[in-house]
């Protein structure tokens, strides 16, 4: 009854210390930002069925290799695997920060035999000397989370992970962006490969012409030197444009997670460039905002820059530790669990920096600019946000007028080659002609090949800075192999692809 009544005052002062809890420091509001209604660079012409900047944009590109490798980068790759490990560290630290929260328990036990020397214990005899001790305990202790320090640094490390997440997204929304962008700039160059083999051939022909007229003792061997001076420029085109296609042949593999070789074969054979869509639909720019994950990503680390002042003030009030010791301790085994061995201890701590007031004031001083610069960082991320959309949105209308241009050039000049060597072959026209004719033809072909693949990264980076439509596919995680045989606890092998 003594010990029931010594505790009473313990409990009802830490009853009340909890009712009286509180958590000190600023709460998290979203920033509030004016936003334009509409994009002024989006196109006025668009109608509603014009397919939206939300859409898994490659799948419109109707390309069912271009599909199946994007799905394998996202299951695959190094980059997003390496964020994925980054992001489930976090949430396994943030599971086990939320223990701070509740009472830890422990246990401990001990058993010695003892005896001491003669000059330990002058004056007793060896038996005397000799002692046993057996001890069992468990202890339990909690910081009462009276001014809200525990709650918020879960709150930042929520906030943080949640971060790492949005980063995860960013990286996908890049990444599948880039292997598109690749993989169009790939179809592009073996187009102009192919413009650079068909001007081969045309001029391979002309300079037969000029060869055959010289043996028959027409033309001169200016004429003909000339000729295969334009031959062996156009072919120059072709090794270096071969040397690009290989190059991003192996680009896509890594990027997919695989050896630089494995998919040369598969992208050996051209299948030409896609349509363009006949306009996007890029949606509102408050939409944009909500959907962009670089922007979720700031935002959620205002947030948690906003929970660590809490954090800092306080610093400013006592904390508060409730801890107890339950146990049994006797000199005989045989009495460990007698009544009269009982060892039992509540205390209530108090911690109190109060005169180390200036060092807490200035952790709280940095806390308040740490949160200011994260509030900056977010509305620069918003206002990048804004001005890409607005660039992506002026660079696809312009590319697209610029394809009309350099369709309707490279089609006159096709015209003007096949009518200049008409010419020639009728004693009409000049080699000069056929020449100047047949290189301004390769000249537009290619610009045509080139603009088409700008206009399909243009619409690719379109696409990115809208950041719709990215798939919900997290890459595959990998278990590590067993330890080998013989080695230490940390070794282990590499896991195989």
């Amino acid at each position: 009854m003594r010990n029931l009544i010594a505790v009473k005052p313990l409990a009802v002062a830490v009853l009340s210390a909890i009712l009286a809890a509180c958590t000190v420091g600023p709460d998290h509001v979203r920033p509030s930002i004016e936003t334009p209604d509409k994009f002024i660079r989006a196109d006025s012409s668009v109608t509603s069925t014009a397919p939206s900047v939300e859409s898994n944009f490659w799948l419109t590109l109707q390309d069912p290799f271009l599909d199946e490798l994007v799905t394998t980068t996202l299951r695959n790759n190094h980059e997003l695997r390496i964020a994925l490990s980054r992001l489930d560290s976090a949430q396994a630290l943030l599971r086990g920060a939320r223990y701070d929260q509740l009472p830890t328990l422990t246990a401990s036990g001990s058993a010695s035999d003892v005896r001491l020397s003669q000059d330990q214990a002058p004056g007793l005899s060896r038996d005397q000397r000799d002692g046993r001790d057996h001890q069992l305990a468990a202890q339990v202790s909690w910081e009462l989370d009276l001014f809200g320090r525990l709650e918020r640094s879960i709150e930042a490390g929520k906030a943080d992970t949640h971060a790492l997440s949005a980063d995860l997204q960013a990286l996908q929304v890049s990444l599948v962006a880039q292997v598109v962008d690749d993989y169009v700039t790939l179809r592009g160059l073996q187009l102009r490969l192919q413009v650079a083999r068909d001007n081969l051939e045309s001029q391979a022909e002309t300079l037969r012409l000029v060869e055959s007229g010289l043996a028959a003792g027409r033309g001169t061997e200016f004429d003909a030197a000339r000729a295969r001076a334009q031959s062996e420029s156009t072919a120059s085109r072709v090794p270096a444009l071969e040397a690009r296609i290989a190059l991003l042949a192996h680009r896509l593999s890594v990027l997919s997670g695989r050896t630089p070789d494995a998919l040369v074969d598969q992208l050996q054979a051209p299948s030409g460039l896609p349509a363009l869509p006949p306009g996007i639909d890029p949606g509102a720019p408050g939409d944009l905002l909500r959907r962009r994950p670089d922007v979720a990503a700031a935002e959620y680390r205002l947030h948690a820059a906003t929970a660590r002042i809490g954090i800092a003030t306080a610093d400013l009030f006592p904390r508060f530790n409730l801890s107890g010791l339950l146990g049994s301790q006797s000199f005989a085994r045989s009495a460990l669990f007698g009544r009269d061995s009982e060892t039992r201890v509540v205390a209530l701590g108090v911690d109190w920096s109060f005169l180390d007031i200036g060092r807490v004031r200035a952790r709280i001083a940095a806390a308040d600019a740490d949160a200011e610069g994260e509030l900056a960082r977010y509305e620069k991320t918003v206002l990048n946000a804004l001005e890409e959309t607005e660039n992506a949105l002026v660079s696809y209308a312009k590319s697209r007028e610029e394809d009309a241009h350099l369709q309707a050039a490279a089609l006159q000049s096709e015209q003007a080659a096949r009518l200049s060597r008409t010419r020639f072959e009728a004693g009409v026209g000049t080699l000069f002609d056929v020449l100047d004719a047949e290189r301004t033809q390769l000249q537009f072909q290619d610009a045509l090949a080139q603009g088409r693949t700008r206009s399909l990264s243009s619409l690719v980076q379109l696409y990115r800075t809208g950041a719709g439509g990215w798939p919900e596919i997290l890459p595959a995680r990998k278990a590590l192999a067993a330890p080998v045989a013989g080695a230490g606890a940390t070794a282990r092998e590499p896991a195989r692809l």
